[in-house]
Parts: structure tokens; sequence; C-alpha cells
């Protein structure tokens, strides 16, 4: 099979010009919206509902370790919503999935903001967190296959990897938008003011921006191979999609696809979590100071992966990733020495470069991914590779390194962890094929060859 860009004109390819750019901006703007929402779960774990949802032990990283444990709700979920909403969106678009997820995170943010604390009703207080925890995870495991492969699918062979980076760009841009609204707060506002309400306002905006996310997705149309892809499936019996046949026929794939989620994940969730714990609770550093330093990191990250999208698609996708793999294992051998150092500049920079060296293995993700599997169970495949990996990868990772810094006192074990989870990544793009230009309509017939089936799209 070639994986040289067809000549012809490709399914895939429709969407150039001012109508990607729409389809980008529309994929984007959710993904903001979504993970804005998720993020401001994360960091509000951190600072806050230790201290509000739980009762105290005298030990304040025993606060942090319960709120990271509900935080880890989400990410439990986020299979089960993969699953749910792969099958829906093979079966019935990539569109109408997205426009039920962004509503179902907004509502359960949202509600999240109105809960009393341990307080006022005990602990249906971390009962009722844990439930909108999970319908929020349930929904965002839906989110990022289908925000990522409206882009990849309407996205030219050779700049596929440039173009399906920015979804993964408006991640940090959801991650800032969340910071920036907790550190208003918590600057303008007391420390008793912020515990008690200020933390609900950024929760409580969730309802406005929902609705800009949900109007701007009605305006986006379905790729093309997709909708080949779907009436085939449909005219013929013989041709399954979903979850089910890409286990069956693609488990390699699957493998594959949560090999390179793992280090990307936990790396992430270390640079993005855990830094802020080892920062507040052994430096003692203000809450203000840290998030500031987050919003720096956050919009260089922004910047940084659209760029790193770029040489996926110039230098391909393995050398890139086994960059980000391998600089990701060194990381944290030089950050916290240098968040030992307490100097504001210096700890700002040691977020940063973690943040970049991630962007290595983030930004050329959908790409991958994409190209690992056919049409007709893209979603499913996508979903299921990246949204089971976080069950153990970044819902473990702050938890585990809290934990082992109170019971050590060091970042060491979380270092050689980091290492760990590097090599397994590592491991996983050596056994990858290289895919850069590849025709998704290629990846199809190859697929209905395979497993002697009509062909999925025309040939040229």
């Amino acid at each position: 099979m070639s994986v040289e860009q067809r000549s012809t004109p490709a399914a895939g390819n429709t969407g150039k010009g001012s109508g990607l750019k729409k389809i980008v901006a529309a994929s984007m703007v959710g993904t903001v919206v979504e993970w804005y929402e998720f993020f401001l779960y994360a960091t509000a774990a951190t600072l806050v509902f230790g201290k509000y949802f739980f009762p105290s032990t005298g030990n304040e990283l025993d606060g942090i370790i319960q709120a990271f444990i509900t935080y880890a709700v989400g990410f439990v979920a986020r299979p089960l919503g993969g699953i749910v909403f792969g099958q829906i969106g093979d079966k019935l678009g990539r569109k109408p999935t997205l426009q039920l997820t962004i509503v179902i995170v907004g509502v359960s943010t949202f509600l999240m903001g109105c809960l009393p604390g341990f307080v006022e009703i005990g602990y249906w207080a971390p009962a009722m967190l844990v439930a909108l925890r999970f319908i929020q995870g349930f929904a965002l495991g839906g989110e990022w296959g289908g925000a990522v492969l409206l882009v990849a699918e309407h996205s030219p062979n050779k700049s596929r990897g440039f173009w399906s980076s920015w979804p993964q760009a408006a991640v940090p841009v959801g991650n800032l938008l969340a910071t920036l609204v907790l550190f208003v707060m918590s600057s303008v506002l007391s420390s008793e003011a912020f515990l008690g309400w200020g933390w609900r306002v950024a929760f409580w905006l969730s309802a406005v921006i929902v609705f800009v996310g949900y109007y701007i997705r009605t305006h986006v149309t379905e790729a093309p191979i997709f909708l080949e892809a779907k009436a085939q499936v449909e005219e013929s019996k013989a041709i399954s999609y979903g979850v089910g046949e890409v286990i069956r026929k693609y488990p390699k794939g699957i493998l594959q696809a949560m090999g390179l989620r793992f280090a990307e994940n936990i790396m992430y969730y270390l640079v993005v979590s855990f830094a802020i714990v080892y920062l507040k609770s052994v430096h003692k550093y203000d809450t203000s100071s840290l998030l500031l330093a987050l919003l720096i990191a956050h919009a260089i990250h922004f910047v940084v992966i659209p760029q790193v999208g770029r040489l996926v698609d110039s230098w391909g996708r393995k050398p890139v990733y086994l960059v980000g793999a391998i600089s990701g294992a060194v990381w944290p051998f030089f950050a916290f020495p240098m968040f030992d150092t307490q100097n504001a500049v210096i700890i700002v920079l040691a977020v940063t470069i973690g943040l970049c060296l991630h962007a290595f293995m983030y930004a050329g993700q959908p790409a991958i991914m994409s190209e690992l599997f056919p049409t007709r169970m893209r979603y499913s495949g996508v979903s299921l590779g990246s949204q089971v990996t976080s069950i153990f990868a970044g819902s473990l990772a702050p938890l585990l390194a809290t934990q082992w810094l109170k019971d050590t006192g060091s970042w060491v074990p979380t270092a050689i962890y980091l290492v760990v989870a590097c090599a397994v990544t590592a491991v996983a793009v050596l056994s990858l094929r290289e895919t850069k230009s590849i025709a998704l309509e290629d990846i199809d017939e190859a697929d209905a060859e395979r497993h002697g089936l009509a062909t999925a799209t025309p040939k040229g």
C-alpha cells in the first residue's frame, strides 16, 4: 500500500482553505470548553477540594490525596465514554456526538459549583462530587476522539499532522482559561472568600461558554470519507463497525495507541498537577504565584504544539514522538532541582520546558492514531486506545506521586516512574510503521482487501 499522497482529489482532502479552518475552529472551540471544565477540576482538586469536601486530618497532603482519588474517577469513566460515544460516532457521525458530549460536560461542571461542602452535609458532599465527576469524565471520554478525527478526516494527507494538532493546542487554551479564572479569584479575594465561594464562579462560567461551543459545532460538516464509509456499512450487512469490530480486527492498533498515550498522559499530569502539589507542600509556594507560572507555561504550550505538528509532517511521525519520549524521561531530573531553587523565573522555566517536551508526544497523536484504523471503526479505535490508558496513566500519576512524596519526602520515585513510562512509550513508537503523508482512503482499501469487503472509497 502506498504511503504517498494521492494525486487525485481524495475525500479526506476536500476541506482545504477556509472550509478546513472552519472545521479546525469548531473542533478547537468545543475542546477549549470541555478541557476548561475538566482541568478546572484538576486545579481545584489541588487547591480547594481537599479542604472543602473532605474532613481534616491535620495533614494537608491527606486532603489532596482524597481529592485526587475523586479526580481519578473521571479517568475511570473516560473509557466507558469512549466505548459508548465511539460506537455512536462511528454509526451516526462525529458532529452529533460532539454536540452531545459538550452539553453533558457543561451541565455536570455547573452543578459541581453548586455543591455544599463536608461541613454542611458530611460525606454526601464527596459522594455527589464523585457522581458528577464520573458523568463529566464519561462525556469527555467521547470528546477527544471526535474532535481530532473531525479535523484529521478533512485534512490534506501531507499536512494532516499540522492541522490535526490544533485540537491538541486547544487543550492548553482550556487549561489556561481555567487557571486564569482561578488566578483572578485567588488574587482579588481573601483565602476565606476564595475557599468559600470564589472557586464556584469558575465552575458556573461553564454555563455561558458551553452555549458558544455548542453553537459553533452546529455549523460543521462530516468529512466525505466518513459519509462514504457510513453508506457502505448501511448498504452491506457483511461490513461492521464500532468497538467490537475494532477489538476483533485491530487489537495491535489499540495496544499501540495505548502505548503512545502512556508516557504522554503521565508526564502531562505530573507537570500541571503534581508540580503544584510539590511546590505548595514542600516549599509553601503561594497559590497565586503557582497559577501565574502555569498561565505562562500553558500559553507557550499552545504556541509550540502546532509547530511540532509541522515537524510531524516533515520529519515523520516516529522520530518526533521518540524525541518526546526520550526527553520526557530526562525532565524530572533537572525540573525538581529547579523547583527547589524557589526562584520564580526558574520554576516557570521548569514547567514550561516540561510542557514543550510533552508537545513532541502530544502534537502527533491525532495523525498517528487516525492512521492506525480504517474509517468505519476509527472513532472507536482512537477513543478506546487513548481513553483506556488514562485509567492507569493520568488518573494515577498525581495520586501516586503525592503518596510517594508523603511517604519518602522525595521526588526521586516519581522521576523513576516517568522513566519507566517513557520506555514503554518508546517501545510502542518503534513498533509503528511510518505513515507520513498516507492517504486515509488507502487505509480503507487495505482494510477492505484484508477482510474481503467491497472497496470503501473509489480509486483514483
